[in-house]
């Protein structure tokens, strides 16, 4: 469903991407790990055309948005739906308006529909009977439920997540992991995470692929991700202070 060929980017003579090339199937759930800094974010940024390559190609099904004009790209873009590290709702919008937001830009259903679809991406997310609510008055694992449920309002192919569980206790981590693997596994959606949170990484991946310095080093399985003999994803998945990996 998302393929990357040969893609560089390069910000101010630093190279964050050194000629990724990756293959995410449809229907699974796909984590990217990396430290601080290796540009897991870029690359996410990349697959859904926020940020453009230098060099390289990126198809998402059999369009290479690299090369689409700018009306294209928000066509293929419909296909996505994206949870923001921070949820990244909008503070003065109720949470109803904050997931029928997405539908109110991109689509011409009358208010009454979307409100009705609004209710039901709520309930998915196992939050009935908020849509008054805002997001101030949520906490942060309720907020980031909000989230999911509008980066599925409009029904999308492809969900991106930017580092779900940043910021949760360590409970309110299981309960996400727990809805983004259900929500995955009932929908059937191919799910792009990017995570440093290894517990996480290993109950939701069905793949796995390490970034380290703008390259893919490692990719596989949890299980070939566990017994990869690289030291560099033996020391992060390891969480020790030493190895090839220096703290900056």
């Amino acid at each position: 469903m998302i393929r990357l060929e040969e893609v560089y980017k390069t910000f101010q003579e630093q190279r964050v991407l050194d000629g990724i090339s990756l293959q995410i199937p449809q229907g699974e759930i796909f984590i990217i790990i990396g430290g601080s800094g290796q540009g897991k974010s870029v690359l996410l940024k990349h697959m859904i055309g926020l940020l453009r390559p230098d060099k390289g190609r990126i198809f998402i099904d059999d369009d290479d948005i690299t090369r689409l004009s700018s009306w294209e790209l928000k066509e293929v873009r419909k296909k996505f739906g994206m949870l923001f590290q921070n949820a990244a709702l909008f503070d003065s919008m109720t949470v109803g308006d904050n997931v029928a937001f997405p539908l109110r830009e991109h689509t011409r259903l009358h208010n009454m529909v979307i409100m009705d679809r609004v209710r039901t991406r709520l309930a998915d997310v196992g939050l009935q009977g908020i849509e008054h609510k805002y997001p101030s008055e949520l906490s942060g694992g309720m907020r980031k439920r909000v989230g999911l449920a509008r980066a599925l309002a409009l029904e999308p192919e492809i969900v991106l997540f930017d580092e779900p569980t940043t910021g949760l206790d360590p409970i309110t981590t299981d309960v996400i992991n727990q809805l983004i693997y259900d929500t995955q596994k009932r929908l059937g959606l191919t799910f792009v995470i990017i995570s440093h949170d290894v517990e996480s990484i290993f109950k939701l991946a069905h793949r796995i692929a390490m970034l380290y310095k703008g390259k893919i080093i490692e990719r596989g399985t949890p299980e070939e991700i566990k017994a990869s003999p690289n030291p560099i994803v033996q020391q992060f998945i390891s969480g020790s202070s030493e190895g090839p990996i220096t703290s900056i």
